[in-house]
């Protein structure tokens, strides 16, 4: 039997998104420079995975803080997922790389729907998110020359708005204002925050 949070999240996945409205909530401001821009106006797609499963304490999905070995965002925290390869689609290239970060095989879980992508300004690559749930809470073995650490977050404090902040940081020379997650004793923000942000209004929606 499908749980009823994962009936309600196909079936709203399979609605217009929030897209950019959501997005934008946790985007950097001021924006990256247009010449950040044009260094980057041919994109590199890339697919990532939200990874709902079930505690007895309710649901949670897997966040990873990325080792200081990878090419690009070095200690940052990420979704699963990566480059698409030849031949593959993004939703295959999002369950193989988690498979290769996390040791989640893609046998284990089950893709209701996909998230607006999302161009990644300081890299250059696009980024497709597809949502995906597990029956029962999957072992993880981590590709540790990619991930430091893998880490569950549990839902009920992804959507508690006291765990959605700002700061102010020096980013490119000049000083932003940074939104950010406070999840699992990490600050969440970039990429994965924007692709958060939207995934939590979706949740919203629902719940």
């Amino acid at each position: 039997m499908i749980p009823e949070l994962i009936t309600q999240l196909t079936q709203r996945l399979s609605q217009p998104l929030p897209g950019k409205k959501a997005q934008d909530i946790m985007m950097v401001y001021p924006g990256y420079p247009s010449a950040v821009l044009k260094a980057y106006a041919q994109r590199v797609p890339a697919g990532v995975l939200i990874l709902l499963f079930p505690r007895n304490d309710g649901w949670h999905f897997f966040l990873t803080k990325r080792t200081d070995r990878v090419d690009h965002h070095k200690g940052q925290i990420s979704l699963p997922g990566g480059v698409v390869q030849d031949g593959e689609s993004l939703m295959e290239a999002a369950l193989r790389e988690t498979h290769e970060e996390i040791g989640v095989a893609s046998t284990l879980v089950t893709v209701i729907g996909s998230l607006t992508s999302f161009n990644i300004p300081v890299s250059g690559f696009e980024i497709f998110p597809f949502i995906s749930w597990a029956v029962t809470e999957p072992m993880t073995v981590i590709h540790d020359a990619e991930v430091d650490r893998v880490f569950s977050v549990s839902l009920d404090s992804f959507l508690d708005d006291r765990n959605q902040k700002q700061k102010k940081e020096t980013l490119l020379g000049e000083m932003r204002t940074i939104p950010y997650f406070d999840l699992g004793s990490e600050q969440v923000w970039g990429a994965t925050s924007i692709i958060l942000s939207e995934f939590k209004t979706v949740l919203q929606d629902i719940l």
